[in-house]
């Protein structure tokens, strides 16, 4: 299942996925969801087996701009 980190800040959205790949998490750019409500910005695409690294790796990185973990589901995006 694919997860997206939702970021308000396309710079820190940037940075996070430059992280995740140094970290072995294949992470893309995507653009926010419309379910997001957060404008704009970009998100980081990974796979749901990488979440738990995911997560420790943004709250090590205390990202200012990060709105939450979104899962998509039947076309949808909804927040963890």
């Amino acid at each position: 299942m694919t997860i997206v980190a939702v970021f308000k800040s396309r710079a820190q959205a940037l940075d996070c996925i430059s992280v995740f790949r140094s970290s072995g998490i294949p992470a893309q750019p995507v653009s926010n969801p419309s379910e997001a409500r957060v404008g704009c910005g970009i998100s980081v695409r990974f796979e749901d087996g990488f979440l738990p690294r995911a997560r420790l790796i943004v709250e090590r990185k205390k990202y200012s701009a990060f709105a939450g973990y979104m899962r998509q589901a039947g076309g949808r995006y909804t927040f963890l």
